[in-house]
């Protein structure tokens, strides 16, 4: 269902997460994120930052309200935890939030709404996240402090993550850092792209080792922009193994899933304390690369 917005007289030059704020009675935090899902401006998706016109129109798709209690929340292994934060070992198939998955799944917020007193409705406690089919380390803070001072720590490039990737073909070089900017694919609003005037994206990467038509690749995003590391090595040329929406048409023989997993995570603490985190390849992706390596 659809809610049509017309901007009123005088909104005009007004931020779209500022208007859409004020207009539907949420917080500025909650209006961007309904605008990255569920908003567009005139037919098309637009930018919080979007300077609104007197003609533009604003549609919301109004999702229907799900019963949260009749939703068993899923287990997770939980790899760090105190006071103020605590760290999950996503498995592969699990949507983060209720956004990105099917209508009564369980999703990470619901294991998370368990474990934080982040009043957030949709992301509660989660600072950061990962893909359904992207299995690895995921921080969820326990108040609304903490997920403040991760978030910032996120948004500083203060947290250093690392993700291991099986990519189609030989990388080359074996080291690199990428800088191409990402923005929506205007054709796939889902999807994103290398667009010339999108936001800055970079990801440095060290090839591992290489294998008959793939390379084991460790990756650093320095940004977090959404499908980062899978958009990346696509204008590569190298997509990621598995990868249907960026690369293959279909996934080989005895993948699941697409190659791509957030192994360690190294950040400090709300207290000060500096962790460093490790998550070992899940047997789904470790089995097909122990076939591959047994035909080298």
């Amino acid at each position: 269902m659809k809610r049509t917005i017309k901007v009123a007289q005088g909104a005009a030059e007004k931020r779209l997460d500022v208007y859409l704020a004020a207009n539907l009675g949420i917080t500025r935090n909650r209006a961007q994120k309904l605008i990255e899902d569920s908003v567009t401006v005139n037919g098309v998706h637009a930018r919080p930052s979007y300077l609104l016109s007197r003609t533009d129109i604003i549609e919301v798709i109004e999702k229907a309200a799900e019963d949260k209690t009749a939703i068993e929340p899923p287990k997770l292994t939980v790899v760090y935890e105190d006071a103020d934060i605590l760290v999950v070992d996503k498995p592969a198939d699990l949507a983060v939030h209720a956004g990105n998955g099917r209508p009564g799944e369980p999703t990470l917020a619901d294991f998370a709404r368990l474990h934080t007193s982040d009043p957030d409705p949709d992301r509660p406690g989660i600072v950061h996240r990962l893909d359904r089919d992207t299995s690895g380390l995921l921080v969820i803070a326990k108040t609304q402090a903490a997920k403040k001072y991760m978030q910032e720590q996120f948004a500083s490039r203060t947290i250093k993550k690392t993700y291991t990737l099986l990519t189609i073909g030989t990388v080359n070089p074996p080291e690199a850092v990428i800088r191409l900017p990402l923005d929506r694919d205007k054709a796939h609003p889902t999807k994103r792209a290398v667009v010339s005037n999108g936001r800055e994206a970079i990801t440095s990467y060290v090839a591992l080792e290489n294998y008959p038509g793939y390379t084991l690749v460790k990756a650093s995003p320095q940004t977090g922009r959404t499908h980062q590391i899978r958009v990346h090595f696509a204008a590569l040329g190298h997509p990621v193994a598995g990868d249907t929406v960026y690369g293959q048409t279909k996934r080989p023989l005895g993948l699941p899933r697409h190659f791509l997993h957030a192994s360690t995570l190294v950040f400090k603490t709300p207290s000060g304390e500096e962790v460093s985190l490790e998550s070992p390849l899940p047997p789904d992706l470790q089995q097909f690369l122990n076939k591959l390596r047994g035909q080298v």
